[in-house]
């Protein structure tokens, strides 16, 4: 039984990466899942976070449906899965919040750090994953995606730098539950190293 989670910033490839885990995966007992999301209610959520709109979303607003889409995904997928026994992989968790809403929308960890604790009580990932790129990149490979931008990748290169910076901070408080990958590298190497992660936490 291990919590996976798998964080990075816009374009950093964690969509290519989740489908090659799953087809990794798919005879083993692993739940797969995302953020905001992983329930029928939880995605009504995401879809109001993310779709662009002519209304201005007051960042407090934003940080508390994240986490309202948060608890209805742990009571209803995470905490059942990990109490069966089975691993959780997961596309996004709470450092996200801690890097989009705390840092990049200047919120300050402190109100995050309080939903955490309401929210989540002890429960934290065994591993968390960052897939490290530059925002520039990010953004050029995204600009070639067929589907329209959603309201948090529209945001400017100076939010998706202070993502990236946030995302590198909290990955050198904690060490030892932290691996970062250079997403620049192929997918292959990304999943390589990925899977190496893994497999160590899963030990």
């Amino acid at each position: 039984m291990s919590f996976i989670v798998i964080e990075g910033g816009e374009g950093s490839g964690k969509g290519t990466l989740m489908q090659a885990l799953q087809t990794r995966y798919a005879d083993e007992r692993v739940v797969f899942s995302r953020e905001p999301g992983g329930t029928p209610l939880a995605e009504e959520i995401r879809h109001c976070l993310l779709q662009p709109r002519d209304e201005p979303v007051a960042s407090d607003t934003e940080l508390l449906l994240m986490f309202a889409s948060r608890a209805q995904h742990l009571a209803q997928v995470i905490e059942p899965a990990l109490a069966r026994g089975d691993t959780v992989i997961c596309d996004r968790f709470t450092d996200s919040s801690y890097a989009y809403q705390g840092v990049a929308r200047g919120l300050g960890a402190e109100r995050v750090e309080w939903l955490e604790q309401f929210v989540q009580g002890e429960r934290r990932p065994d591993l968390v994953v960052i897939l490290d790129l530059e925002p520039a990149l990010g953004q050029a490979r995204i600009a070639g995606r067929l589907e329209p931008k959603d309201r948090l990748d529209a945001e400017d290169l100076a939010f998706h730098q202070a993502v990236r910076n946030a995302y590198l901070a909290r990955a050198q408080q904690a060490p030892q539950r932290y691996r970062v990958i250079d997403a620049e590298q192929s997918p292959d190497a990304v999943f390589e190293q990925v899977m190496s992660a893994i497999q160590a936490c899963r030990s």
